[in-house]
């Protein structure tokens, strides 16, 4: 093969894997590529997750079919796993707990409701990992428990506050801090791949909510259900799982094409959002110290995640990839149930 020949090789191996000579060539072309690819991305993001919020809420408020249990059952992808099952049962109670606090509040207040996620994230892993936390960090965590209180108070008021509700949002944002933990902890056993984490996951939470759904009695609302053949029902339910199975996907694309500090901050506006158009939808009216109260919970985790980006650049590069896996899981696994 003479010169010629190999100039021409590597200059197709070049077009073929993208590489950084071509992108030089072609800035423009790449950056709007990315650009849009970035915003799609990201849309993707808030349409599935908001929509599964808003659909999960309709099957959870049938007042004819009172199951929490087998609605989050049926959001499963089914694969063949017979491991990782501290985690599965963690995992169960996240999700279970997310669904069963968005049926008692509802979803303009669900955000308040479960927005304990990080505060607990501080203290367990200080008492599981004996991790500490700046002064900074936990000022933000004063912020978020300083909003969580307020809008409880306000929620109460109104005359609308569900005290069981609160007490699954702050179970759920227990087990969202406890899922991270072990997430943490069971991945090297899976050689660090998320994917074959959740193909162990998914299974062992299917086979264990059948027998919660025997003992909470849901296998009799089901008998009873006067819907339990309409296909229109089971439209919905299905629906609901695609968009349970999508939810995962689309967090992994978020922050693979964009990062874990971009996911959280999208996070944090989409729930925002989220809040917008329930109270709209509803035709709420909502008093200035309830909107407060959504501000500081938003407001201290986006300051709580601008926070720890600063103190992960500062830490070795090592430490630095480290806490990025771990904030990328811990966001991946806090959509899941929502």
């Amino acid at each position: 093969m003479n010169r010629t020949q190999l100039k021409r090789s590597s200059i197709l191996r070049m077009a073929l894997s993208g590489s950084e000579t071509m992108d030089r060539d072609e800035p423009e072309e790449t950056f709007v590529f990315r650009a849009v690819r970035i915003a799609a991305v990201v849309a993707l993001y808030w349409f599935v997750s908001i929509t599964m919020v808003f659909l999960n809420n309709h099957l959870l408020d049938n007042k004819d079919l009172d199951a929490p249990l087998f609605v989050t059952f049926y959001q499963f992808d089914v694969k063949l796993s017979r491991e990782v099952l501290p985690l599965s049962i963690v995992f169960i109670g996240m999700i279970t707990f997310n669904n069963l606090c968005l049926k008692h509040l509802g979803v303009a207040f669900y955000t308040v409701g479960r927005s304990l996620s990080t505060v607990f994230n501080v203290l367990l892993s200080y008492v599981i990992l004996k991790q500490t936390t700046s002064f900074r960090a936990l000022a933000c965590c004063g912020i978020i428990l300083g909003g969580f209180w307020l809008g409880v108070d306000q929620e109460g008021m109104s005359g609308h506050l569900s005290w069981t509700g609160v007490f699954f949002g702050v179970l759920a944002s227990a087990c969202v801090s406890l899922n991270a933990i072990y997430t943490k902890k069971v991945m090297p056993a899976l050689d660090g791949n998320i994917w074959k984490l959740s193909y162990y996951n998914n299974i062992n939470a299917c086979v264990l909510f059948l027998p919660l759904i025997l003992v909470f009695g849901e296998l009799g609302q089901l008998v009873k259900f006067s819907r339990l053949t309409d296909i229109s029902f089971w439209g919905m339910m299905t629906l609901g799982g695609v968009f349970g199975f999508a939810i995962g996907y689309v967090t992994g694309l978020q922050i693979k094409y964009t990062s874990p500090l971009t996911h959280n901050v999208s996070g944090t506006a989409k729930a925002c959002a989220q809040t917008v158009i329930a109270v709209v939808y509803n035709s709420s009216t909502k008093t200035l110290l309830w909107w407060t109260s959504n501000m500081m919970v938003l407001g201290g985790s986006s300051a709580y995640t601008w926070v720890k980006s600063l103190e992960m650049k500062k830490s070795p590069s090592t430490v630095t990839q480290d806490s990025a896996k771990e904030k990328l899981l811990s966001g991946d696994k806090e959509d899941q149930g929502v």
